[in-house]
C-alpha cells in the first residue's frame, strides 16, 4: 500500500503540491508577520503578564546530558536488555519498574543529581539562559529537573523563588520571579514526575501546581521555548490550555500564546492553530542559535515596543535573522 502511494505521487507531482496548498491554507488564516508576533510578546513582557514555559532544549544547549543516558542508567542497574532500554517511548515504563525494583526512585534521583549537571561556567556562557533572565519574566515554568535557571538567576544577582510542592505554592513571596519546576526538583524525591504512575497522576490537571498554572494561564501571555511537539506531555498541556479557555466560554479574550519551532512543519502549526497556539518558528538551521535569535530580537522588541502593532493568538510567524545586536547585551 505504501508502494502504491509511493508510485501515485511520482505519476501524479499536482497531486503532492495540492496537499501542501491545501496545509498552507489550512494555516494561512492564523499567519502573523514577525513584527506583530514580537509586539504581542513585548507588550505582555512590558507589562509583567507574560510567562515563560522553559523545556529539556534550553537546559541541553549547555550540555546536559540526554534522557537516552539516564535511560542506559536505568537499564544497567536493572539488567535490561538494550531493545527495550534504547525505546525512548518505553523510557516512563522503565523508570515506573525501577521504582518496583528498588521501592523508590531515590537512587536514581542521586544519580541525577550527581550526573544531571553542568559546571557553572557553561550557564555564564549561555547566551540563551542570560536572555531567559533579562527578559525579567515574573513567573518562569519548567519541566526541567535541573537547577540550570536557578543558577543563571543567581549568576546575574536577580531574585527568585523555586516552586516546586503545595507548600511552594502557598509560601512563595511576591515581587519575585518564580521558577516553578512543573515536573519536580531534585531536592524533593516526592515531586518528581518520573514514572508512568506519575504521568497518569497528572493527567488529571488537578495537582497544587496544575491549579496555579491554570490561574496564571488564564491572565497571561504564554510563551514555551525548548520543546519538541512529539512529546506527548506537552502536546496534553497546549491542548488543556486551550480546553481551559474553550469550556469557559471567553475563548475570544483569550490572551496570546506562541511556541518556539526549530523548523516549519504546517500540520503541527495548524493543530496548535486550531488550539490558539501561535508557531514562532525559527529561521536558522541550528536549533540553539535559531532560539538565541529569536529572543534577541525579542528583547529589542521589549525595548522598541511602540512602534509595533498588535497581534491575535493562533497564529505562525518565521523567526527572521538580525544583524543588530539585543539591546540586553552586555547588561
Amino acid at each position: 500500500m505504501v508502494d502504491n502511494n509511493a508510485s501515485d505521487a511520482k505519476e501524479n507531482p499536482d497531486a503532492l503540491c495540492h496537499g501542501r496548498n491545501f496545509l498552507e491554507r489550512l494555516i494561512q488564516h492564523r499567519h502573523l508577520s514577525m513584527n506583530d508576533g514580537l509586539a504581542s510578546l513585548a507588550k505582555a513582557i512590558g507589562r509583567g503578564s507574560a510567562i515563560l514555559f522553559v523545556g529539556a532544549g534550553v537546559s541541553i544547549s549547555v550540555g546536559l546530558p540526554s534522557w537516552e543516558k539516564l535511560i542506559e542508567q536505568m537499564a544497567k542497574e536493572l539488567g535490561i536488555d538494550d531493545e527495550f532500554s534504547t525505546r525512548r517511548d518505553r523510557f516512563q515504563t522503565l523508570a515506573e519498574y525501577y521504582r518496583i525494583r528498588h521501592g523508590s526512585i531515590g537512587p536514581l534521583r542521586s544519580w541525577m543529581d550527581r550526573n544531571w549537571s553542568v559546571a557553572k561556567d557553561r550557564i555564564e556562557k549561555s547566551e540563551l539562559h542570560r536572555l531567559i533572565v533579562m527578559l525579567n519574566f515574573p513567573i518562569i515554568y519548567t519541566t526541567n529537573y535541573d537547577r540550570n535557571l536557578e543558577l543563571a538567576f543567581e549568576i546575574y544577582g536577580r531574585r527568585y523563588v523555586k516552586v516546586a510542592n503545595a507548600r511552594d505554592v502557598a509560601q512563595a513571596r511576591q515581587g519575585v520571579t518564580h521558577i516553578i519546576k512543573f515536573h519536580g526538583d531534585f531536592d524533593e524525591d516526592s515531586s518528581l514526575v518520573l514514572t508512568e504512575t506519575d504521568y497518569l497522576d497528572r493527567l488529571s490537571f488537578n495537582s497544587p501546581l496544575d491549579v496555579r498554572f491554570r490561574s496564571d494561564a488564564l491572565g497571561s501571555t504564554i510563551l514555551f521555548i525548548g520543546y519538541s511537539l512529539s512529546d506527548p506531555n506537552i502536546r496534553l498541556l497546549l491542548h488543556r490550555l486551550w480546553q481551559t479557555w474553550h469550556r469557559s466560554g471567553y475563548e475570544k479574550d483569550r490572551p496570546p500564546s506562541f511556541i518556539f519551532m526549530t523548523s516549519r512543519n504546517p500540520v503541527e502549526e495548524a493543530v496548535l492553530g486550531s488550539w490558539g497556539i501561535s508557531a514562532v518558528v525559527g529561521e536558522l538551521d541550528d536549533p540553539q542559535a535559531a532560539l538565541v535569535n529569536f529572543l534577541s530580537q525579542l528583547a529589542e522588541a521589549v525595548e522598541h515596543e511602540p512602534k509595533f502593532g498588535a497581534a491575535e493568538p493562533g497564529g505562525t510567524m518565521p523567526a527572521g535573522r538580525t544583524d543588530g545586536t539585543s539591546c540586553l547585551e552586555g547588561s
